[in-house]
């Protein structure tokens, strides 16, 4: 069993930042890539961003140039940096890893 915590979610102007954590109870070399999800209300959870053991990432379009996927081995937390934000952001953030997913995180983006 695996237990994905994430943290930093919360309430942003338009154009601001927030940098979500997702912590894993186990190290992260032993998954083969990790990623950011989100669901808006109303809508099907989407891809955000992934990153590999290896350390490639890629990105959804709606986020490339504004979102930035990163992990941290040492400490078994992968982030999101998220910049310029907008209200059509707005949606809770799930981290997964293999076939386990975090509880989520919300961020709200206001205008």
């Amino acid at each position: 069993q695996v237990q994905l915590v994430e943290s930093g979610g919360g309430l942003v102007q338009a154009g601001g930042s927030l940098r979500l954590s997702c912590a894993a109870s186990r190290s992260l070399l032993s998954f083969p890539n990790m990623g950011w999800y989100r669901q808006a209300p109303g809508k099907q959870r989407e891809l955000v961003a992934v990153i590999t053991s290896g350390t490639v990432t890629n990105y959804a379009d709606f986020v490339k140039g504004r979102f930035t996927i990163s992990k941290d081995n040492a400490k078994n937390t992968v982030y999101l940096q998220m910049n310029s934000l907008k209200p059509e952001d707005t949606a809770v953030y799930y981290c997964k890893a293999d076939r386990y997913w975090g509880q989520g995180t919300q961020v709200t983006v206001s205008s």
